[in-house]
């Protein structure tokens, strides 16, 4: 990497990129040049805060025919996250809102209230037929803002009335607050959850990561669902070359030890935006192996002998190719084989859904 950034704003993920946009809106002033020219008059800026825009959408439902993904809908109770997860691939949708995919998508967050009220009118439609829902597709549900709105409990609260099968992907321990809905839940085999551990160095979390839970705490997350009957998943997401995958044969290893017994793997993908942020952090951050990291992912999303940063293709975009691909998935199957641990496939009860009571009525049944 030829260019070093000190970071803009400690306890961000995005440092400040001019990030480019893909839709012909004006660049966002907040990753712009501007911040350097007003450090020069009125002295660094002050701490940039979270903020938070009530939305009240028509429909909360989302769905896809991605044959990439084991869903095919979802419900996300917010917009952008706080977290702040640098190589997040759901920052690219802030652009649709003529918002910046950096700072914007971890500072300036939406929440929809009537999340749950619109979820439980459209499951009691009589045309309706459920397929289990993903939560955490592309917003994480337990961001720190769940803390005071809580519409994540409110959903889950819809879903466990209509018996409706639900999976949750986190990485907040803020999950276990819903511990009685979600062991409710599981008794009927309607739940199924899983924790995205990156690495076991809490300095780098905070780099990556910088509001998401410790590492520490996911996995005592973990052990804490499973022991009360929550089928739980550890997924180690993203492994990044260079930078977290030398902790990769350690968490399985740590999920084994904890009796969790479905562990999976994903490698980092840049799509859009993300790909110049993540160039940006490295820059901060790893500026003597940014060059390292990123020739080895554009390596592993090569196609047909050309480099590149991500593989966007249905079908490959999960799978990652080469030589480096190859031998993550190697130290992978021998630590899980190690750790005696394997990757579960959850099945979930759809026969029980019931469509729930809406405007007051009571049920028949």
């Amino acid at each position: 990497m030829e260019r070093r950034f000190e970071p803009a704003i400690p306890g961000r993920g995005a440092q400040g990129a001019d990030v480019p946009t893909r839709f012909g809106l004006a660049t966002r002033e907040v990753d712009g040049d501007w911040r350097d020219h007003m450090e020069t008059l009125d002295g660094p800026p002050v701490k940039l805060r979270t903020q938070v825009t009530e939305e009240r959408p028509r429909t909360i439902l989302s769905f896809n025919q991605s044959p990439d993904i084991a869903f095919d809908r979802s419900v996300n109770a917010y917009r952008g996250c706080e977290h702040g997860c640098v190589y997040c691939f759901a920052r690219p949708t802030h652009a649709y809102h003529d918002l910046s995919p950096g700072l914007d998508f971890e500072t300036k967050l939406f929440a929809k209230p009537n999340a749950a009220e619109i979820l439980r009118a459209t499951l009691a439609k009589a045309k309706y037929r459920p397929r289990p829902i993903a939560m955490g597709t592309n917003t994480d549900p337990y961001q720190p803002i769940e803390r005071d709105y809580r519409i994540t409990r409110e959903v889950l609260e819809v879903c466990l009335d209509a018996r409706h099968p639900v999976t949750i992907t986190t990485k907040s321990d803020r999950v276990c607050d819903d511990l009685d809905l979600l062991r409710a839940m599981a008794e009927q085999r309607l739940v199924a959850v899983a924790i995205s551990v990156t690495s076991l160095d809490p300095r780098l979390s905070a780099k990556l990561e910088p509001r998401a839970a410790a590492p520490a705490k996911r996995l005592a997350a973990l052990a804490k669902l499973a022991e009360a009957g929550v089928p739980v998943h550890c997924s180690i997401a993203p492994v990044i070359p260079a930078i977290t995958d030398e902790f990769m044969e350690d968490i399985v290893q740590r999920a084994g030890q904890l009796g969790i017994g479905s562990v999976g793997w994903i490698p980092l993908r840049l799509p859009h935006e993300v790909a110049p942020l993540f160039r940006e952090w490295l820059s901060v951050h790893f500026p003597e192996r940014g060059d390292k990291v990123m020739n080895i992912v554009r390596s592993i999303r090569a196609k047909d002998g050309q480099a590149r940063d991500n593989d966007p293709d249905f079908f490959t975009r999960m799978k990652p190719t080469g030589v480096w691909a190859d031998l993550f998935r190697a130290r992978f199957r021998l630590a899980c084989k190690r750790a005696g641990v394997g990757k579960s496939k959850f099945e979930l009860d759809c026969t029980r859904f019931r469509p729930p009571a809406v405007g007051g009525q009571l049920r028949l049944l």
